[in-house]
Parts: C-alpha cells; sequence; structure tokens
C-alpha cells in the first residue's frame, strides 16, 4: 500500500478532505480522507501513510487555486 501521488488525487477531494488535511496536526491521513483517495484513485491507502513536505506544500499552494 502506497499512497498515490498528491496530484493524482487532490484536485478532485472534497473540501472536507481538503481541510483535513491542511488543519491537521500529524501528516497521517485520516480515514476519511483514505476512503476518498481509494475512491478517487482505486489505490488502498494504508494507516501508516503519510504526506511529506513536498505533498503539503503542494497542497497549500493548491488550496485556493483549484
Amino acid at each position: 500500500m502506497t499512497l498515490p501521488p498528491i496530484r493524482d488525487w487532490w484536485p478532485e477531494l472534497s473540501e472536507d478532505g481538503r481541510r483535513a488535511v491542511l488543519d491537521s496536526d500529524t501528516p497521517h491521513l485520516e480515514e476519511a480522507v483514505r476512503e476518498e483517495i481509494r475512491v478517487i484513485t482505486g489505490a488502498v491507502v494504508g494507516m501508516v501513510e503519510s504526506l511529506s513536505d513536498d505533498d503539503l506544500d503542494y497542497a497549500r499552494a493548491h488550496a485556493e487555486t483549484d
């Protein structure tokens, strides 16, 4: 189980999902966000998967534009 590239799922992630990612105190993804990513990409995202600093930078940069 690996986290698909953020560019593959961020544009389709719900507002609630985006907020959960951006407001989280941890780089680990909440269950609801992991499920959304599974629906969007077909990839199973494990509980131990986390966002890298680059992923978080991408999310912050695209939070307003997507």
